[in-house]
């Protein structure tokens, strides 16, 4: 059977109202293998029925595997998963928020091999990437949203329980805090949440090993999300399928509680995404489970309880969330498509609309607001 993911919401701290509708923009990376796509794509959704466009090509570049959007809505991110010691490409693209439109900007090597994540500065300066095979974290500068020269760089030490999959450091995932002096990177190869200091002037990267977040032991840090006020992490454990509560104080972070994204465990199951939901203080994840069906499922962080639904849709690498809080998309990367969920305001509970579009191994989804 193939490996597909699933969703799970925990109910957590409060995120705030949500958004009220409008159309948006929902740009979508691809991986550009056989029989995958040609690069970024976009469609128009509507937040007041949940209706999706067709795909069309946005921008052709090599596996645009993880996207972000600049905090003023201007420019789009992308990284492409090249090989090689310098790293594959971090393309910059000017965003025209009223047409969709994407224009090149200009591109630089990441720093590292294979870069899979990447993500702005809450004062727009800065980019940080996470390099998976390299084993390092970058920043780079911006400059009128053109990617400038590389300002910060940490070359991640060590190794995990798990062999085949922690024999070397792994970075999947860099965020900067809400304060914008702290930088946090996900090591699925050493079981840490690697925490930096961040000076905002300079873009420079401290290592602050003492402060390092331990996360279970072979729980393999995929994914995280960080809340408002950056009090508390939450992060995916990809190789024991779990949901992970961080919480930092001046001298650190330590994990302070971990949950099954399962209802009974599963052989090959490995968690995917986090990212909190605009409102309902909620946590959404995607783990993978070997099985016919995608779950979806809510804990509450109290009680530790779960409910899962089920879905048609193979391998959802990606999830995106509206603003409004409604809606969910889930970008099935072996399903060839990508799913409309409808979100109970109250339970947090998704119902499958239907609503699908085609577009071939889709593995991120991000929205940006239509500029009338």
């Amino acid at each position: 059977m193939s490996l597909i993911r699933f969703a799970l919401v925990a109910a957590l701290a409060a995120t705030g109202p949500a958004a009220c509708a409008a159309d948006h923009w929902v740009f979508l990376g691809t991986y550009t293998d056989k029989d995958g796509g040609k690069g970024i794509y976009r469609c128009k959704f509507d937040d007041a029925t949940g209706k999706l466009t067709e795909p069309e090509l946005a921008a052709e570049m090599k596996s645009p595997s993880f996207l972000t959007i600049h905090p003023n809505g201007k420019f789009l991110y992308a990284v492409g998963e090249g090989a090689g010691k310098d790293g594959g490409p971090v393309v910059a693209f000017a965003l025209d928020a009223k047409t969709g439109a994407l224009t090149k900007l200009n591109q630089h090597l990441s720093g590292g091999a294979v870069p899979c994540h990447v993500s702005v500065h809450p004062n727009g300066r800065y980019l940080i990437v996470a390099n998976s095979e390299g084993g390092s974290t970058a920043v780079f500068r911006l400059d009128d949203g053109k990617i400038g020269t590389r300002t910060g760089f940490a070359q991640h030490e060590g190794d995990g329980v798990v062999k085949g999959r922690q024999d070397a450091p792994h970075p999947q995932c860099a965020f900067f805090d809400p304060t914008g002096k702290k930088a946090i990177t996900a090591d699925l190869g050493i079981d840490k949440l690697k925490v930096f200091t961040f000076d905002p002037d300079k873009g420079t990267l401290t290592d602050e090993t003492e402060k390092d977040v331990t996360a279970p032991p072979g729980s393999g840090p995929r994914h995280f999300a960080v809340g408002r006020n950056g009090e508390f992490v939450y992060f995916c454990g990809e190789l024991d399928s779990t949901v992970n509560v961080v919480r930092f104080g001046p001298d650190g972070g330590a994990t302070v509680q971990t949950l099954s994204t399962l209802p009974k465990p599963m052989k090959g199951n490995a968690a995917a995404e986090c990212l909190l939901a605009p409102a309902a203080g909620r946590v959404r994840l995607q783990p993978r489970a070997r099985q016919r069906r995608d779950l979806q499922g809510r804990r509450r962080r109290q009680a530790g309880r779960g409910r899962h639904i089920t879905g048609d849709i193979k391998a959802p690498r990606g999830i995106g969330l509206d603003p409004s809080g409604k809606w969910m998309l889930i970008a099935s990367q072996d399903g060839g498509k990508v799913g409309v969920w409808e979100l109970d305001p109250a339970t947090g509970a998704g119902k499958e609309t239907g609503q699908t579009v085609k577009l071939n191994k889709c593995v991120c989804v991000k929205f940006v607001p239509v500029e009338k």
